[in-house]
């Protein structure tokens, strides 16, 4: 075994590929639901978080970027966080779908487990794209056994109290909130 796989063996590695929702934007890092994620996991476990969330982050970008992360981290875990900004364009949900199955087939093949993070659209975008849109992250979970947050922002996007003044983004107070959300379907793969 060479000590690179050691080093792995030792400190498992979970992957983050979001966008600006996991990338906490306009907040301290600190403040965003990934950190919070390795703190909770820092006192808990052995297990390292890598954030390789960028805001603006698109499912097409996520699948360029994606192969040089699986090489340079080697992660045990993956968690699929995209498609939201892909939506917002209004770019086709079987391109969404699409880019999402590579990239979490490769992940596979690299070794790594999936979690796929669902997210949902302001209701402005019309009831057949919505419904489209909306049933990618299921559609996908179901097809490929994968764990699934169904939406990111559950108990959150519906008070404005906890949205940033731009309605699509969250404030620091609702970030443990998320953190939970996904800490449910999450703790199962850690064991």
């Amino acid at each position: 075994m060479n000590s690179g796989s050691l080093q792995a063996a030792e400190r498992p590695v979970i992957l983050v590929m979001g966008d600006s929702l996991s990338a906490a934007y306009n907040l301290p890092a600190s403040a965003g639901w990934v950190s919070l994620l390795e703190e909770r996991l820092k006192n808990q476990t052995n297990w390292q978080v890598v954030n390789a969330s960028i805001s603006g982050e698109t499912t097409s970008g996520g699948l360029t970027r994606l192969p040089g992360l699986l090489r340079q981290h080697q992660p045990d875990l993956v968690l699929l966080e995209l498609g939201a900004n892909d939506g917002l364009r209004g770019l086709p949900p079987k391109l969404i779908s699409n880019n999402l199955e590579k990239m979490l087939t490769l992940s596979q093949e690299s070794g790594a487990k999936v979690m796929l993070i669902g997210i949902l659209l302001p209701p402005n975008y019309g009831p057949a794209y919505l419904a489209q849109f909306e049933q990618t992250y299921p559609n996908l979970a179901k097809k490929h056994q994968l764990p699934l947050v169904p939406f990111l922002l559950e108990g959150v996007a519906d008070k404005p109290s906890l949205m940033q003044a731009d309605g699509l983004h969250p404030t620091a107070e609702a970030q443990p909130i998320i953190l939970e959300t996904v800490w449910l379907e999450l703790k199962a793969l850690l064991n």
